[in-house]
């Protein structure tokens, strides 16, 4: 057991609860266990990466999260509330953008805003659009459609969209594993920045380590259906990779996380599982 792995949870009000949580996926009468008996609980302002390999239930568990899907068993509250279907009290952001091609950029962003179902006069609607639109850095290509973005882009209004829902929670499945490493370092520190300011709780997936580790307060390891470890992260934020690699801290860390990881990835290809 790592010296950073979580053994506890401190005894007090936690955002998110994940209780006694397991999920299955029945195909062609055949039954596949993505969740077995998964706890977790997230405290509210706290940055939470859930990191594993392809086929782990990471995905699965996020979509719970944003009650695409339902527990088999167990149950998951926001706030106290059991989640019972998507709701505006949860942004999600996933990795195909899922943006309106019809819609400009700025459009894109009000759509979130009417979604948050905030009673607003159109003046305060574009005012808030605006703001969000600047938060990611797209002012100057508010007018323009997704079909006029790069991918960066695109990723940077989806971002910007879940934010003008002004949810607490903020849910990521993977929003830069198709983007390129600049760009993708870009993303991170400005999702890192924007989740501070605005004081979101985030549960953001990833099979990066080295992203986890820029990102989290804990990292999450999952290996097939089953949670293997938590690592605390208390490398103070904002966090500037170049200043974190070749730390004493973040090498330690990061020994331990990819130990952690290829230990599972190893077990898959061993059972001869496709990752």
């Amino acid at each position: 057991m790592s010296e950073l792995q979580v053994n506890t949870e401190e005894k007090t009000e936690y955002k998110i609860e994940i209780r006694n949580v397991s999920f299955d996926y029945v195909q062609s009468k055949s039954k596949y266990e993505a969740l077995r008996e998964i706890d977790l609980n997230v405290k509210a302002g706290e940055f939470i990466c859930i990191l594993g390999a392809s086929g782990c239930g990471k995905s699965t568990l996020l979509s719970l999260l944003s009650g695409l899907n339902r527990p088999k068993s167990g149950e998951i509250l926001v706030d106290g509330k059991k989640i019972k279907g998507p709701g505006t009290d949860r942004a999600v952001v996933f990795q195909q953008y899922s943006l309106f091609p019809w819609l400009t950029v700025k459009g894109n962003v009000l759509f979130g805003i009417k979604q948050s179902g905030k009673k607003l006069g159109r003046k305060e609607r574009n005012a808030l659009a605006e703001k969000y639109v600047e938060s990611v850095g797209l002012s100057a290509a508010k007018g323009r459609y997704p079909s006029q973005l790069s991918g960066g882009m695109k990723q940077r209004v989806a971002v910007a969209r879940a934010l003008a829902l002004e949810s607490d929670v903020l849910l990521l499945d993977e929003p830069f594993g198709a983007i390129d490493p600049k760009l993708r370092l870009e993303l991170q520190e400005l999702v890192s920045k924007l989740c501070t300011e605005h004081k979101k709780t985030v549960v953001f997936i990833t099979h990066d380590v080295d992203e986890a580790i820029l990102l989290a307060d804990r990292i999450v390891v999952m290996e097939p259906g089953r949670i293997k470890s938590i690592h605390k992260v208390s490398m103070p934020h904002p966090r500037v990779r170049e200043e974190l690699v070749g730390t004493t801290e973040y090498e330690k860390l990061h020994r331990q996380l990819i130990m952690a990881f290829y230990d599972q990835v190893a077990e898959r290809i061993d059972a001869g599982v496709a990752l």
